[in-house]
């Protein structure tokens, strides 16, 4: 893509030359040639002709430009998967949660909570 890109600017740019040389020259050229003058209509077509080349440039620069970006994106987020997984590899988990001791309330004199007697009707 990044080729056609290239060929399409350099078709751009010989176009405008070739018909900018055409034009200043013209007066030998157009008699060469046997054509006739210079019409509005003449240029309108010229130039919708160079229009047209310039947004298929355009168009494929844009193209390339968003495929490489995608590209980017994703080998970005491939090497972030693999670095996570080479953190992991050093860096392992301990299985067994490491059980943390409750200290005891500070409001409570004794120290200890006695458990919670349910009554039920019979």
């Amino acid at each position: 893509m990044k080729k056609l890109s290239l060929y399409l600017q350099l078709a751009l740019l010989v176009f405008f030359l070739v018909f900018l040389l055409f034009f200043i020259f013209f007066d030998t050229l157009g008699a060469t040639f046997n054509m006739d003058p210079i019409t509005p209509e003449s240029m309108v077509k010229v130039f919708l002709t160079g229009l047209i080349v310039f947004l298929a440039v355009w168009g494929a620069t844009a193209m390339h430009t968003s495929s490489q970006d995608s590209t980017i994106k994703k080998m970005q987020n491939e090497m972030n998967g693999l670095k996570a997984k080479i953190y992991d590899f050093e860096h392992p988990k301990s299985e067994e949660p490491k059980k943390t001791i409750p200290q005891k309330n500070q409001e409570d004199p004794s120290g200890t909570i006695k458990p919670r007697q349910n009554f039920t009707d019979q």
